[in-house]
């Protein structure tokens, strides 16, 4: 199996340091993001990754190359025109995928000990279209699920916006989970993806998910850090050696 890791972004809420490099080269006792999730997904056997870049990309390009990918085949695919965000990232890099019946996406900014063989198992038993990992945790922003984990909506828990409009007066009983940047996807979803240009995948689930399984993996629990921020990093580096 194959993965891609979203390393494109600006990374603004981690200035100063985005100032000068990109933040899949910030460090986490003295290992950088990008590094612990290829070793990450060495873990569970995946050692075919592709990363996406855009913001101080020679470097991290530079920094592949150096460390011959850490022990793992890297292709890099070039943003540096136009940031295209999780969705327009993934569709630009779609053959990639071409060979692959199912493959992994994850943020560069999240560090995590969640069971992504666990993760995987699920996804090939129910065979939906995609597999997101989430938990029970505060934020503003949340997918809704139905009972049988079925993704049925969004939610802005600040504005009360919904997507669809009301879909919680229309179906009862959703639950709210906050998403955590590992997706596991069906191949067959890239070929689904009618939006061009700069745009993000959970855009892309609400446009697919009333015609298509997309079911939740809950890692309730699993420890998770959104590497974000600069305090941030310290508490990453209090749980990451």
């Amino acid at each position: 199996m194959k993965a891609m890791i979203l390393a494109a972004g600006l990374g603004t809420r981690l200035k100063p340091w985005t100032d000068h490099h990109p933040k899949a080269l910030a460090l986490v006792n003295g290992k950088s993001l990008l590094e612990r999730n290829i070793g990450y997904l060495q873990h569970f056997g995946i050692k075919e990754v592709l990363v996406n870049v855009h913001h101080f990309a020679d470097q991290i390009v530079a920094a592949v190359e150096k460390n011959n990918g850490w022990g793992s085949r890297i292709t890099i695919s070039d943003e540096t025109d136009e940031v295209l965000e999780t969705g327009g990232g993934l569709k630009k890099a779609s053959d990639y995928f071409e060979s692959e019946e199912d493959f992994v996406v994850m943020n560069v900014d999240i560090l995590t000990q969640l069971d992504l063989g666990a993760m995987i198992a699920q996804h090939l038993q129910q065979r939906p279209l995609a597999t997101l990992a989430v938990s029970n945790r505060n934020t503003s922003r949340y997918f809704l699920f139905d009972a049988e984990g079925s993704l049925k909506g969004w939610r802005n828990v600040n504005t009360g916006e919904e997507k669809p409009a009301n879909i919680s007066t229309t179906i009862a009983g959703l639950r709210q989970m906050a998403f955590s940047g590992i997706h596991v996807i069906n191949a067959g979803l890239l070929k689904l993806i009618s939006r061009e240009g700069k745009f993000s995948m959970v855009d892309v689930y609400l446009d697919l998910c009333a015609d298509h399984q997309i079911k939740s993996y809950d890692h309730t629990g699993a420890v998770l850090v959104d590497v974000g921020k600069p305090e941030s990093i310290l508490k990453a580096e209090q749980i990451f050696a």
